[in-house]
């Protein structure tokens, strides 16, 4: 078994920052990821870090921006949080050497990105992400804090009392990709979930096939809640065959959507009157596909979107890498013709419930970054703010598990504060189905209640629980393979819970991720290697994938109101008076239980009243 002070998660920007901030401390750190950190996921990320460094310029105009952005259904503490640490973490990010644009004068570029009230979105070209990736990789070596890659993490090891608030976490459980060893690693301080997103719940995606909601899952079966599931972003320029993302830092530059007529849409048809092609992304998603639906799409699936007027010169000193996409993906290039784009899958809003340090309901147990909701992004996320996300509370979650004295938080985590118990008319039985001794889609390591059991005694029944687990799928010889039950759900998804939803749809996919469920009682995995057996690997993440599925679908039933990305046919308002609150979900014996708890709307300074989005 191995031990440290603080083991965090996942390898992308949130887990550097963390362990970064967790070893500044002086806590002994280990990150523990399926992959090498510089192949994380946040090096895909193409657009920017929103901070307010200007004058002209303020984090109260950020805050109000980000409030307004998520449909007024952020934490007014954690939005304020965000855009008050953001420049002093993007200005240290310049400091340890992250090569962002500059002007002419020698200041970090700034540009226009959709819902922003002022140019406020530093970049790094159109490889921001891949920058802040290396940037603090090179101070994670420095430091000489240990990496564990390819460890897929696949349990916490939580003790077992009965009220959620009540229990501990002790550590992880990982499966070595190398050599097929399941071992234990205990966590003395605490254990940060950096694990990212969930995207291949869908089969059109941004998302690296890595992004599986591992942490979420994990977090929400040991007890940890998952918060407003049925918020997923789709954004609006991905490229048709691939899901690739085409950065907003092209409508930023000023590049033009097209229908099939020629028509400039976004005014010709009123979808957003003042910022056009700048409106947030649910705005403009919806608009494209509105397009696509009313006959004047290309090809029925996509429309246009054309940079080449900003000229050859300005597009290589600013977008190179969208070139290469283009015409890599598509066989397009952008300097002669305009790129095929459509929504896809982006970013999930929801996540496992945090406060502004980081912290769940769970002790020792932390969360930051995309599979975190700390609620700052609400029912719709800006464009430019998943980056600041990464590195402030990723800080945040590293200084509180390293034993640093926090203000306390405003936000309430678990069933602490005021909540209420919700209903869902769901067409099936939800959560577990057909369990039984062979099954492998369990929950969280538990210890018995009430026994006294050590830290590292609880994380050694979880190896051994994990290990007759793995045995028992390399054991089985017939049964049905994990990629046919993924590409069932990922199509069903994509069909019922996309960025219009009605709720016949939502109750399809409701009964075909319970038949996915069944089946996945049978599952097996032919291969029986135990090195670098992605076979096994991709079976153990579809019992995540199982899980987040059936959150996402089950809040949007639940959720009976239009706010942000959340689109419903049966109800075109938002309806302030019931749903300014959050969809919780927590599971509950095997089975997802729904309760609400308030939006915080009350900032330092000021009360965020709702008022109706209009860009």
């Amino acid at each position: 078994m191995y031990e440290h002070d603080v083991i965090v998660v996942g390898a992308g920007g949130a887990g550097l920052r963390a362990a970064i901030a967790a070893h500044e401390e002086g806590a002994d750190v280990a990150i523990v990821s399926k992959l090498h950190p510089v192949r994380s996921h946040t090096g895909a990320a193409e657009g920017g870090i929103n901070a307010a460094l200007r004058e002209g310029d303020s984090w109260e105009d950020h805050a109000y921006d980000t409030m307004k952005g998520s449909d007024y259904l952020a934490d007014a503490p954690a939005a304020e949080t965000l855009c008050k640490d953001s420049p002093k973490e993007t200005i240290k990010l310049e400091h340890w050497g992250m090569a962002f644009s500059r002007d002419d004068d020698g200041r970090v570029s700034q540009r226009p990105f959709g819902g922003l009230s002022f140019p406020r979105t530093t970049y790094a070209g159109a490889e921001t992400g891949h920058q802040l990736l290396h940037t603090m990789y090179e101070q994670l070596v420095k430091r000489g804090i240990k990496v564990y890659d390819e460890w897929h993490v696949t349990r916490l090891a939580v003790s077992d009392e009965e009220k959620p608030e009540d229990r501990t976490c002790h550590g992880i459980v990982a499966y070595d990709v190398q050599t097929g060893q399941v071992e234990g690693f205990r966590a003395r301080n605490g254990v940060i979930l950096a694990t990212g997103g969930l995207g291949q719940v869908y089969d059109h995606t941004t998302n690296a096939v890595a992004n599986t909601g591992d942490g979420v899952a994990m977090a929400y079966r040991a007890g940890a809640p998952m918060e407003d599931m049925e918020f997923i972003q789709f954004h609006p320029t991905t490229l048709p065959s691939t899901g690739v993302l085409i950065t907003e830092g092209v409508r930023g530059e000023g590049g033009i959507l097209y229908n099939e007529n020629g028509e400039r849409f976004m005014f010709e048809y009123g979808y957003a009157n003042n910022l056009g092609e700048l409106a947030s992304r649910d705005v403009v998603s919806r608009a494209e596909l509105t397009e696509v639906n009313e006959g004047r799409g290309i090809e029925d699936e996509y429309v246009h979107l054309d940079m080449r007027h900003l000229g050859e010169e300005r597009i290589i000193d600013r977008l190179e890498n969208i070139v290469h996409l283009s015409e890599d993906f598509e066989g397009v290039n952008p300097l002669d013709a305009p790129m095929p784009v459509k929504p896809g899958q982006h970013y999930a809003m929801g996540g496992i419930e945090t406060d502004e340090n980081g912290e769940t309901c769970i002790s020792g147990l932390y969360a930051a970054g995309e599979c975190a909701c700390a609620s700052v992004h609400g029912g719709n996320r800006l464009g430019g703010n998943a980056l600041p996300e990464l590195i402030v509370f990723g800080k945040r979650a590293g200084h509180h598990a390293a034993g640093k004295d926090m203000e306390e938080a405003k936000i309430t985590t678990g069933k602490e504060g005021e909540y209420e118990l919700g209903e869902v008319d769901s067409p099936v039985e939800l959560g577990e189905a057909g369990i039984g001794e062979d099954a492998v889609a369990d929950g969280g390591t538990a210890a018995d209640a009430g026994a006294s059991v050590s830290g590292a005694d609880l994380v050694q029944r979880a190896v051994e629980d994990e290990r007759e687990t793995i045995d028992t799928l390399l054991e089985r010889e017939d049964g049905i393979q994990q990629a046919e039950i993924r590409e069932r759900v990922q199509k069903s998804m994509t069909r019922n819970v996309n960025v219009f939803r009605e709720e016949s749809a939502l109750k399809d996919a409701l009964r075909d991720i319970r038949e996915a469920r069944e089946l996945y009682q049978q599952v097996f995995v032919g291969d029986k290697s135990r090195t670098f057996n992605t076979d096994l690997l991709q079976t153990l993440e579809m019992r995540n994938i199982l899980d987040i599925a059936e959150a996402i679908t089950l809040g949007a039933l639940a959720r009976n109101e239009f706010r942000g990305a959340h689109w419903r046919k049966e109800y075109q308002e938002r309806r302030d008076e019931e749903w300014l609150k959050h969809t919780m979900l927590s599971w509950n014996d095997g089975r997802p239980e729904l309760w609400y708890k308030p939006v915080i709307l009350e900032g330092e300074n000021k009360t965020y009243e709702p008022k109706t989005r209009s860009y």
